[in-house]
Order: structure tokens, then sequence, then C-alpha cells
């Protein structure tokens, strides 16, 4: 990514030019005196400079952003309700934006346009370097604060299942349930999602899986809407097609709260090993501590109530819980994207 996260910020110095005009010795009066000369107006004092607004109230709220990894309509109803439980707990007032990618979300963190944002891994990782960002509190999804990636299709595409969902386990190695991809068309998310590309998209390259051109849906739910609405067997060519298998986390079938049968026609075709950390909470590292301490109090208070969790849970994210954490919980995740030749030190210029 040949993104730049630096701030050029340019600043102006007005300078103010005081002429001053010398007038002549008046001459030694004849008869009377003349009169004397209007005093000259003493300079106004210069204005004081402007006082930045603190953050967190009506006319400079904390912003929030959320990344884009679910519907539009789960983001914006899950927003306004975080924002509405935030502002009853902290007393500080909140605004919530969606940006359009995780590279939007990673820039608005780095421009001063977002205080808190709601960040995957990839893309924390990269604000970390760019000293945009720091990690408060990891998401946790049952009782675990790592998960990992599946690779789903449609039930009618025709693909060997091996994955066994009454064990929980896979049933063969990823170079034999992956072969069978070749060829195939994935959708993908954002490009800086680990579990909807990064990972996967590694795991087709590294047993030499050859895909067609990948649809990118951004979202996870989009991914197993576009597996479950793209098959239409009773036609040569399938209707709606937009892809012949997709990647996402797991199990982001659980998204869909609107299809009952969801979980028999989107299959899960293989997974990984939970090896990637959770999404986290982070702050601006320009936020300042004292508004910092209150909304991360907040978002505590959020994870320990029932109220709390439910939106959460229903902001798109699954979210079951909230655990603080620091920037080392990733060390040994920036290792292992190291180890495979993929170096963050170099994305960020």
């Amino acid at each position: 990514m040949k993104k730049s996260f630096l701030v050029l910020v340019t600043v102006l110095v007005l300078s103010t030019l005081i002429l001053s005009a010398c007038a002549k010795a008046t001459p030694a009066p004849t008869e009377a005196p003349a009169a004397a000369p209007a005093a000259t107006e003493a300079p106004a004092a210069p204005a004081a400079t402007e006082e930045p607004k603190p953050i967190g109230t009506a006319d400079n709220p904390v912003i929030i952003a959320l990344a884009p990894s679910a519907t539009a309509e789960q983001l914006t109803v899950g927003g306004e309700a975080i924002a509405t439980f935030m502002k009853e707990e902290t007393g500080l007032e909140y605004k919530v934006i969606i940006p359009n990618s995780y590279t939007a979300l990673v820039e608005a963190m780095a421009s001063g346009n977002a205080h808190v944002g709601f960040m995957p891994t990839f893309a924390y990782l990269l604000a970390k370097q760019a000293g945009a960002a720091d990690v408060k509190l990891v998401v946790v999804r049952n009782g675990s604060d790592f998960y990992g990636a599946q690779f789903v299709a449609h039930a009618d595409m025709g693909f060997t299942v091996y994955f066994d969902p009454e064990t929980n386990t896979n049933t063969a190695d990823a170079e034999t349930a992956l072969a069978q991809f070749s060829g195939k068309r994935p959708c993908f998310t954002d490009p800086l999602s680990v579990s909807g590309y990064i990972i996967p998209g590694g795991l087709l390259k590294q047993y030499g899986v050859d895909y067609k051109t990948p649809a990118s849906v951004q979202g996870h739910p989009q991914v197993i809407q576009a597996i479950y609405s793209g098959v239409d067997t009773s036609k040569e060519v399938p209707a709606g097609y937009i892809c012949d298998f997709g990647v996402s986390y797991i199990d982001a079938r659980t998204s869909d709260k609107v299809h009952a049968d969801v979980m028999d026609k989107v299959v899960v075709i293989w997974r990984t090993d939970p090896i990637i950390p959770n999404d986290n909470i982070s702050f601006s590292s320009a936020m300042p501590a004292e508004v910092g301490d209150k909304v991360k109090a907040g978002f505590l208070a959020m994870s320990d109530s029932e109220e709390g969790i439910e939106i959460l849970k229903n902001a798109g994210y699954e979210i079951q819980g909230l655990k603080e954490s620091e920037d080392s919980f990733y060390d040994a995740f920036r290792a292992a994207l190291q180890a495979s030749g993929l170096d963050i030190t170099t994305m960020v210029k």
C-alpha cells in the first residue's frame, strides 16, 4: 500500500508593518498657539489566540470510526446505539462515522478525523506503524481473543467439503482442500482484512491455486450473502453469479439474521486455526489522556452490562466482550507476518 499517513501542517506567520509618520516641529507661535494635533489612537491589542475546544463537547464530539466490515444498516443502527450508551455512561458527546474502506479508517485515525477506531488487526498494525493509534481494548468472541478464517461455498456448487461441523475439525490438509478452487472466482473483502483476504489469499498462493479475478464485496456479511444468493442450479450459468467461493472470519454465517437456512446453504469447505488476533478498539495517539480514560471506562462498562453486550453484538461485529490490552499483544502476529515475507514497516511511507 502506497499511502502516506503523515499530515503536512503549514504554519502561516502573519507580519504587520507599522508605519510611523514624523511630524515637522511646530514653529513658535506669533499670535495664538496652534491647536494641538489630535492624539493618535492607540493600536488595538492583538486578538487572543482561540483556545482549542475540548474533545467530547457538542462542538467537538468524540468521533468513533467503525470498520466497514458489516452491512451499512448494521453499522448505522449499531453506531447510534453505541454513541447513545457512551454518552449516558461518560457524559461526553459522540459522533459515529463509517469510512468506506480499511485504508480510509487508518487515514481517519492518522489525520485526526477520528479519535476512536474499531480496528481490524492489519489496519491497526499499519496505524500503529504510522504513529496514529494505540490499542486500548481487544474484542472477545467465544471466550477467545483470537480467531480464524474460513473458506465457504454454496452447497449446490459441488465442492467437496473438508470440514466436519460435528467435530469442528478439518478432514484434510489445506493443500488438498483448496486445490479444488483452481480456476474459480473468489469473493474477498477488504485488501487489509486478515481473515477476508490476507491469510486466505496467502494460503491460495502458497499452494499454487490459480484463481480467477476476485470479486471484492467489502464486508464479511456481504460475502455470505453473495454465496447464499449467487446460485440457481436450474440454469446452466448460475443466476446472480458473483463468485464460486468466498472467505470470511469464523463464523460469519451468523451475521445473516434473515435466512433460517443459511447454515445449510452456505457450507464451510475448510478452516484455519484461530491464529489471528481479534479486532480492537484503538484511540488516536492525539487523544487527551483524561478523555481517553473516560472513554475506555465507558466501553468497559458497556461490555460488563447485558444491555451493552447486546448493543455490541448487534452492531455488526458479533462482539461478546472487551478486555484491556496493549500493543505487545500483537508482537507474535507481527513476527509471523514478517516470517512469511510480509513486512509492514515497508507499507507505511
